[in-house]
């Protein structure tokens, strides 16, 4: 991590995909196909408990299994070689079944999946939380007038919480495709060297569904070793949010600018100060949104063009593909959190609102004022406005009982 990925993202996120607990969560792999190989009767039970009973992170040396991982082209190599030496210390009969019948995608999908989840977990509670206040400000402030505009420049009066409304709905949507998009993404990878389980004699598919249940992942039927749709409609998903998410913090960046004064966001020590300037207050949340709006699409464009793979195993493109995931997710709950975090507390000057239609009105002739700025419009915008956000809600709760 850089010393600039850090306000970026979050300590959440950039914990689940630390070294650490990837490499916690391969090993977690790899003792759910142990305990899977065993119930299955391909391995002795005794070679299963040595395998599991090693499989504890504070037992390795992370920092050398990623070193080692350079060398070796896969951070799975030097994992397994670090395994079996654990395991060997107490029972070298179990060495030829650590890793048994797998290979090192199997066991880096499975673990990118196990990370992601925590990810995508912590990415749609802060997403709930963002719809939310946007939601509560929308209903407050159903009929308050504010200028709508369009192409950069005053166009007619909305009313601010249609504007909330507009926010939140694509915020919404997104929480509910995140869901979908996820839960076929989330799957245990196990195929073996080229996809067909041969070494575990037709027990394979059982062995697949035993550790499905045991991690919390899908089983998806087979092995999607160069099958990345799933996972890389995942990722785009990530990306409509971003963009959603920029969406909402360019418009409060423009609201919250002086010569505007509609909104602000919340202003507390040490948030959103000048090196220079101490009157200044920079719209710090908004600022993040933004960062992770402008990295999103190269991330997403970057996994799409990791999709056309090689035969049964990749040469380079997953690879690419397992750099710049993480990156994603990173970006993403960055984004999220700013947000989440700066939107209960948003700062709405309806004084200032009407203010700034008054003076339009008063540099205006008096038809066109009383045609497109006449502040009565927002009520009719209040009507749609509360309609939506009825709407909005009851998608939010429901997916909230559904979780």
């Amino acid at each position: 991590m850089s010393i600039f990925e850090g306000f970026l993202s979050t300590s959440e996120t950039l914990a689940a995909f630390s070294d650490h607990n990837f490499v916690a969560a391969m090993l977690r792999f790899e003792a759910a196909l142990a305990h899977a190989q065993a119930a299955e009767g391909l391995i002795p039970e005794s070679a299963a408990s040595s395998i599991v009973g090693s499989c504890k992170v504070e037992l390795f040396d992370v920092a050398k299994i990623v070193r080692d991982s350079g060398r070796a082209g896969s951070v799975a190599i030097p994992l397994v070689k670090s395994l079996k030496e654990a395991v060997g210390l107490f029972n070298a009969d179990a060495l030829p079944y650590v890793h048994f019948g797998s290979t090192s995608q199997d066991v880096i999908d499975s673990a990118m999946a196990l990370v992601t989840r925590e990810a995508v977990a912590l990415v749609e509670a802060d997403l709930a939380k963002a719809a939310q206040a946007l939601l509560a400000h929308g209903k407050r402030h159903a009929a308050t007038p504010i200028l709508a505009r369009t192409l950069m420049q005053p166009a007619s009066v909305t009313s601010f919480g249609l504007k909330c409304a507009g926010w939140a709905a694509p915020l919404v949507r997104s929480r509910t495709r995140l869901a979908e998009a996820a839960r076929r993404a989330l799957q245990v990878q196990l195929g073996g060297a080229v996809g067909t389980l041969a070494q575990m004699k037709g027990q394979g598919p059982a062995v697949r569904r035993r550790m499905a249940e045991e991690l919390g992942l899908g089983d998806p039927g087979a092995s999607w070793h160069t099958q990345r749709d799933e996972w890389v409609a995942l990722g785009c998903e990530l990306g409509l949010l971003v963009g959603s998410l920029g969406k909402i913090a360019k418009d409060i960046a423009l609201m919250g600018q002086y010569e505007v004064g509609e909104v602000a966001e919340p202003s507390e020590p040490g948030r959103g100060g000048s090196s220079a300037m101490p009157h200044k207050r920079n719209p710090v949340a908004s600022m993040v949104a933004l960062a992770a709006a402008e990295r999103a699409p190269q991330r997403v464009a970057a996994l799409l063009a990791a999709m056309p793979q090689e035969h049964e195993r990749a040469l380079g493109a997953w690879q690419a593909e397992l750099g710049e995931w993480p990156q994603l997710l990173m970006s993403a709950h960055g984004s999220v959190r700013a947000l989440a975090g700066a939107l209960p507390d948003l700062q709405i000057d309806a004084a200032r609102m009407r203010a700034n239609i008054d003076r339009l009105r008063a540099e205006l002739p008096r038809e066109a004022a009383d045609e497109w700025f006449d502040p009565a419009l927002a009520e009719p915008a209040a009507t749609i406005a509360l309609a939506q956000i009825k709407a909005l809600q009851t998608q939010l709760d429901t997916r909230n009982t559904a979780r």
